[in-house]
């Protein structure tokens, strides 16, 4: 499979905010973001071949619990449910950071952090031709949000550009996410942004909305610390 990256560093977004964890980076996407800021591993998909075997020696070099595996968009990968199965062997925490467009089929996992995609992730033509269409015809999949909310314990995180999107949020929770146990403090809103001066710009704002309509606010604490760079 191939690997943009494996680095060792802190989660920075979600229920695990903060907790050092090993992330496995794969490469290549099934969507195209407009905002994507991992075009490295989605956009322009880079990295080495590697087998699962390789992976798992490599992460637990780190000695480290929790590993993320992330992308681009890790169920795609081929070998990602071989990999999950021997981190899971190896007894390690799992997450899986996905946008919930493919089904889990049993794949080991402890937390699935869940990004479905808004309309506003749409790129347009001029900046990704064919793929504005492909993106939004696969972007959103109901039945697959369902698959995982339903079989692990998951979050639910938007990347939030304007008010505007609350309507479709709520839409989305009441044909997706109506699944006993699921509350709203496990739905996390992010600002959009790839900066911390435009993260504190929204801020304010999106605080606020989270306070009224029961939401978390979830800050990007990586970019915070590191900026938006590799390997952090």
């Amino acid at each position: 499979m191939r690997i943009s990256e494996i680095f060792h560093s802190v989660q920075g977004e979600g229920l695990l905010l903060g907790v050092p964890s090993v992330f496995v980076r794969t490469s290549g996407c099934n969507l195209r973001c407009r905002w994507c800021d991992t075009p490295h591993a989605s956009w322009n998909p880079e990295g080495d071949e590697m087998t699962p075997e390789e992976i798992v020696r490599r992460v637990t070099a780190y000695d480290c619990p929790h590993v993320v595996l992330t992308g681009g968009e890790p169920m795609v990968a081929s070998g990602i449910r071989e990999l999950a199965a021997l981190l899971k062997i190896a007894g390690f925490h799992i997450t899986i950071e996905t946008a919930a467009t493919m089904p889990p089929e049993g794949i080991s996992c402890d937390l699935a952090s869940l990004s479905p995609k808004l309309a506003d992730s749409t790129p347009s033509e001029e900046q990704a031709g064919a793929w504005s269409s492909r993106h939004e015809a696969t972007r959103y999949q109901p039945q697959v949000i369902r698959q995982w909310m339903e079989n692990y314990a998951c979050q639910l995180k938007f990347v939030f550009s304007h008010p505007e999107q609350l309507p479709e949020i709520e839409e989305l929770l009441n044909e997706a996410g109506a699944v006993p146990g699921f509350t709203r403090d496990r739905v996390l809103l992010m600002p959009e942004g790839t900066d911390s001066e435009s993260l504190r710009e929204k801020a304010p704002v999106l605080a606020e909305l989270c306070i009224e309509h029961g939401f978390r606010y979830a800050p990007r604490l990586h970019i915070d610390l590191f900026g938006n760079t590799k390997g952090t």
